[in-house]
C-alpha cells in the first residue's frame, strides 16, 4: 500500500567528508543515524542506492522517496553520491582540507568502491542488513563491495541495468571512449564559462537538452544543473575514462559466489550493456535471477521512471522482505 503522497515523505539531506572527498547523501525515513550499536531502535534493514555515473545523489531522489513508501516506510532508504559527484554548499571544498592521509585517487573507479565501503564502515552499524540497489557502473562498484567484504550483511543486491564488462565495446562506449580518454579536458572551458549563467538560464538548457522525454522527473533537472560546476563534471568525467579501460572482463567468480543474493536488470535498447550481454550471462548463470526489460525502460531510468522502477523493486522482494 502506498502513501498518499510520496512527496512528504521524510527526507534528510547531508553533505559529509568521505574518504576526505565531498559527498552528498540523501536519507528517507526518520533514521538519521544507524553507526550507534547499542541503540533498540535501530531498522534491521538498510536499503543502500549505489548510483551510475553521473553519480549525484539528487537523481534519486524521487526513486528513494517511491521505493520508501513502497516498502510501507518500515526501512530507511539512503543514496550516497559518488566521492566528488555533487557541488558542495558554500564553504564546503571538494576536498577535505586536513593532514590525515586519505585515500589516493578517490575520483577513480577504485576509489569510489573504497569510498562507498568507507561509508558503511563509519556509518551504518554492522548488525545491520543490507539491500543493494546499483544501477549503472555502480553494479560493477557493488560487486567489488561483495568481493571485498564479504562481512558485509548483504541480504539482496539488485543491480539495474549492469556496466559490468567490456564497456569500451559497448556501442555507447565506442562513440565515448576517444572522448573521455583523450578529449575530455577540451570540456572544461565551455563547461567553466557556462557556470557563469544565472541559474533560470542553466534550467532552461537543461530542459532543453531533456526536450525528447514526454514526462522528465523535475529533481532531474534540478540535480543536472550541478552539471555546470566544472569541479564536478571533471571527477564525473575522470571516473567514466577509468571505466571505458578498467571494466573490461565480467567477474564471474564474485557472480558464482553470490549468485542467490543477485537480481540483474538488463535493456532491451541499452547501449551500454547491450541485449547480447544480456543473453550471454543467463546462459552461463541458468539459475541465477536474471532478467530483461519488457516496459521499454531507458538506461537512465531516473530521468522519467523511477516510480515504475520503485514498484519493481517492491514486488521483486516481497518474499525476502516476509522471512525478515
Amino acid at each position: 500500500m502506498r502513501s498518499p503522497s510520496e512527496e512528504s515523505v521524510p527526507l534528510h539531506e547531508e553533505f559529509i567528508y568521505c574518504c576526505g572527498a565531498a559527498t552528498h547523501v540523501l536519507k528517507c525515513g526518520p533514521w538519521k543515524d544507524l553507526s550507534k550499536d547499542e541503540s533498540k531502535n535501530l531498522p534491521r534493514l538498510l536499503f543502500m542506492i549505489i548510483p551510475g555515473n553521473p553519480g549525484l545523489a539528487g537523481y534519486y531522489r524521487t526513486f528513494i522517496q517511491a521505493l520508501y513508501c513502497g516498502l510501507n516506510q518500515q526501512y530507511p532508504v539512503w543514496v550516497v553520491s559518488h566521492a566528488g559527484h555533487c557541488k558542495p554548499p558554500s564553504g564546503m571544498e571538494m576536498i577535505e582540507d586536513t593532514d590525515i592521509k586519505e585515500l589516493e585517487d578517490v575520483f577513480g573507479l577504485n576509489g569510489q568502491v573504497e569510498h562507498k565501503l568507507n561509508f558503511l564502515k563509519k556509518n551504518v552499524s554492522k548488525d545491520i542488513k543490507l539491500v543493494l540497489i546499483a544501477h549503472s557502473i555502480g553494479c560493477y562498484i557493488t560487486l567489488e563491495m561483495m568481493k571485498r567484504a564479504s562481512e558485509l550483511q548483504v541480504l539482496r543486491s539488485v543491480l539495474l541495468f549492469p556496466t559490468i564488462e567490456r564497456m569500451a565495446q559497448s556501442p555507447q562506449g565506442k562513440l565515448m571512449t576517444p572522448l573521455l580518454c583523450k578529449l575530455r579536458y577540451a570540456l572544461y572551458m565551455p563547461v567553466y564559462l557556462l557556470s557563469f549563467l544565472p541559474e533560470g538560464v542553466k534550467a532552461s538548457l537543461v530542459r532543453f537538452a531533456l526536450r525528447g522525454m514526454k514526462t522528465c522527473d523535475e529533481s532531474s533537472i534540478t540535480t543536472s544543473i550541478n552539471l555546470f560546476s566544472v569541479d564536478c563534471i571533471a571527477n564525473i568525467l575522470y571516473m567514466a575514462s577509468q571505466e571505458m579501460m578498467k571494466v573490461v572482463e565480467r567477474d564471474s567468480t564474485t557472480i558464482k559466489q553470490n549468485l542467490k543474493k543477485l537480481i540483474f536488470y538488463y535493456g532491451t535498447g541499452d547501449s551500454w550493456c547491450p541485449q547480447h550481454y544480456y543473453d550471454e550471462i543467463k546462459m552461463d548463470f541458468p539459475d541465477g535471477d536474471i532478467r530483461l526489460c519488457e516496459k521499454g525502460l531507458r538506461h537512465a531510468f531516473v530521468l522519467d521512471a523511477s516510480k515504475e522502477m520503485a514498484a519493481m523493486i517492491t514486488d521483486w522482494l516481497q518474499d525476502d522482505l516476509t522471512k525478515l
